[in-house]
Order: C-alpha cells, then sequence, then structure tokens
C-alpha cells in the first residue's frame, strides 16, 4: 500500500517549500495538490497556481511522485495542458502523475464564462478530454476535431520523460467513468461518491458500493487490468473523522483489504478544512514500512 499527501497550494513558495521536503523526508510516495482556480471556503484567501506549484516542488525534491489531484476540463484545454506536463515531467526527470477528473458545476466551471453543462455534456467532454490529452503526450504532432476541442498540428516535442507518458489516472464514481479510467488510463482514483455529514461507517459502506462496481466492470474486460493498474482511495473522509494516527493506519489497512493499492490524505491544517496536528504525518511516517508491506 502506498500512502500519498495533498497539500493545498495557499503559502508562498519560500515557505512552503519545506513542507514539500518534509513530506518526501518521511517518505510519502506521493505529493498532490488540488487543481482549481478558488476552492470552496478557501476561495477568498490565498491559493497559488497548480503547474508552478508542481514545478517548484519538482525543483525542490527527487525522489517523491508529484501529481494533480485532480485536473478537469472546467478550466485545462488538453493542447495547452499537454505542453504544461510535458514541460512538468522532463522538470520532475519522469515523476509526474496526472490525476483528472470530468469536473463540477463549482467555481471552476463558471468563471471562465462558459454555458452551463449537462452531467452527460460533462461526461462527453471529459471522455473527449481523455482521449486527446493522451494522444497530445504520446506523439509529436496531433490533430483533432471534436465536439468540444480542436487541435490543428499541435506539437508535443520533445515529449515527456516516462514512455510512453505519464501515467493518467481517472476520477470517477460512477459506471461511465470506470469504463473509462479502465480503458484509458493507468489508474482510477475515487473518494467514495459520498458527500460530508456522513460518519466513518457510512462513508466506508459508500465506498464499498463503488468498489463492487468497478470490480463488475472490471470482470466484464476481456483482458485483465494489469497487476501495475493505481486504484487511489482520497481516505479524507474517513480521516476527517479521526484522533490519532492509529485510527488512521486502521483506514488504510480498510482500503487494502478493498484492493486499493494506493492511498491518499491531506496534509493536516491548523483550521478547516482539513484540521488536524501535523504531528500525525512524523507517526504515520513510521508507519509507511509496515503499510508498504500490505498486500491488496
Amino acid at each position: 500500500m502506498r500512502v500519498g499527501v495533498v497539500l493545498l497550494p495557499e503559502h508562498e513558495w519560500k515557505v512552503d517549500r519545506t513542507r514539500w521536503r518534509r513530506a518526501e523526508a518521511l517518505g510519502f510516495h506521493t505529493a498532490w495538490t488540488y487543481d482549481h482556480l478558488a476552492w470552496r471556503t478557501m476561495a477568498d484567501g490565498p491559493w497559488h497556481a497548480t503547474v508552478p506549484t508542481l514545478v517548484a516542488a519538482a525543483l525542490s525534491t527527487s525522489t517523491i511522485r508529484l501529481g494533480t489531484l485532480v485536473a478537469s476540463p472546467n478550466l485545462r484545454h488538453p493542447v495547452t495542458f499537454a505542453k504544461d506536463l510535458m514541460t512538468l515531467d522532463s522538470m520532475s526527470e519522469g515523476r509526474l502523475t496526472v490525476a483528472v477528473g470530468a469536473g463540477t458545476v463549482a467555481h471552476d466551471a463558471h468563471v471562465l464564462g462558459r454555458p452551463e453543462l449537462t452531467p452527460r455534456q460533462r461526461a462527453d467532454r471529459f471522455e473527449e478530454f481523455v482521449e486527446l490529452l493522451g494522444l497530445l503526450l504520446t506523439q509529436p504532432v496531433t490533430d483533432w476535431a471534436g465536439d468540444y476541442y480542436t487541435a490543428v498540428d499541435a506539437r508535443t516535442i520533445p515529449g515527456p520523460v516516462q514512455d510512453p507518458r505519464p501515467p493518467l489516472v481517472v476520477a470517477a464514481n460512477g459506471p461511465r467513468g470506470m469504463r473509462l479510467a479502465q480503458t484509458r488510463a493507468e489508474g482510477w482514483v475515487t473518494n467514495g461518491a459520498s458527500h460530508q455529514g456522513l460518519t466513518a461507517e457510512e462513508w466506508w459502506a459508500g465506498v464499498t458500493d463503488v468498489v463492487t462496481t468497478f470490480d463488475t466492470i472490471a470482470a466484464e474486460r476481456e483482458t485483465p487490468l494489469g497487476a501495475d493498474y493505481v486504484r487511489l482511495l482520497n481516505i479524507e473522509e474517513a480521516v476527517g473523522r479521526s484522533g490519532s494516527v492509529g485510527e488512521i493506519v486502521d483506514h488504510i489497512v480498510h482500503a487494502s483489504t478493498l484492493g486499493f493499492t494506493d492511498v491518499v490524505l491531506a496534509w493536516p491544517r491548523p483550521t478547516m478544512p482539513y484540521q488536524g496536528d501535523e504531528a500525525w504525518m512524523d507517526g504515520l511516517a513510521a508507519e509507511l514500512p509496515a503499510l508498504r508491506a500490505l498486500s491488496s
């Protein structure tokens, strides 16, 4: 079981550099940041751009994998985003993972003045986004004419460091998105298809239902998912109700029993959201060797 952390891009880099380096030094497998222009209750506070933050993290670390959790078509175009990702993969020396999602109807969906899409339209757009992004990252020149995107002689040269491209991880809580994750990506990420206000037990019940759906779809495939396929669970809904490192470890072990290969939780903050004790990170780091030995 691999354990990662989410670091919100809220601090000036001269301060935040220490936090990213500490995540690496403690032995976490991945460090992610959310890809938004403004986010929830923090919309009126400091919030820095995702790609520059990850570039700075790449140049300040050497081993920890870095990624978006998640980037979406709400504010990304595949052509320009692919160029950013190509460069970020180079600057990180091949440590980039790209988690992508369809996007919600929150602030980022409206800030560019685009018309509101129906759920089906968002799903259609996302499928096109993932397919085109994959092409742009695996070939030097791409032309595309779709319902939502156009690419004319789009160049991605010299291309990413990773071969054939940085791994894509698709966020999905429903069957259509799960099929996309299984056919177009190297991994799947979920938060359990639940909302705030549930007990930990209720949240885990929702996670179990989502896993059952994912496994049912996977069983219908002619070719099984590979042994290196990533199954990532954001356990923050459960961790937010925990009061000790032991309880967090129990949640991670539970995720392993459901077949997840990776989990991610937020770096604790002094206030909500993700209010918690930073000492958790030191205590959890001591458990990482045992957690890595878990087999899903």
